[in-house]
């Protein structure tokens, strides 16, 4: 059974470009052998991530990171079962907020700023998926 989840959280100190991209190539090198695909959306402080894959996986990677003491306010935004992967391609995608247009932001939220804690889940969704669209994933 495969699902998608969807988390939030905030970095307890403020990360470097270089320990982001640390960050991002471990999930490149472990998640393929776990079959989980996804993105990881930052500004530096805050991650949204949307996981996907089978259950028990996409479970035990959102267990880990909540356990990870770089992160704090960690909070489930989603959780579905799916019949496809949106992500199939990604073992992780990427997408900086801080060069991000504005507009796309606005469009989802009250103000131009990446908040996931200050709207649902399903609108976090649509964000992810209007970023994949727009080609805004790398």
């Amino acid at each position: 059974m495969l699902v998608r989840l969807v988390y939030a959280s905030r970095a307890k100190a403020t990360l470097t470009p270089a320990q982001f991209e640390d960050i991002l190539a471990v999930s490149r090198r472990n998640n393929p052998a776990n079959g989980i695909t996804g993105v990881l959306c930052t500004n530096t402080f805050i991650f949204l991530q949307m996981l996907e894959g089978g259950r028990k996986e996409v479970s035990e990677t959102y267990n880990r990171i909540a356990r990870d003491p770089r992160h704090h306010d960690v909070q489930l935004l989603h959780f579905e079962e799916i019949m496809a992967r949106k992500f199939a391609d990604w073992s992780m995608g990427k997408v900086s907020f801080d060069r991000l247009n504005m507009a796309v932001l606005l469009k989802h939220s009250a103000k131009a700023v990446l908040d996931p804690y200050a709207v649902s889940g399903a609108v976090s969704v649509a964000l992810i998926e209007e970023l994949m669209q727009t080609a805004a994933v790398s």
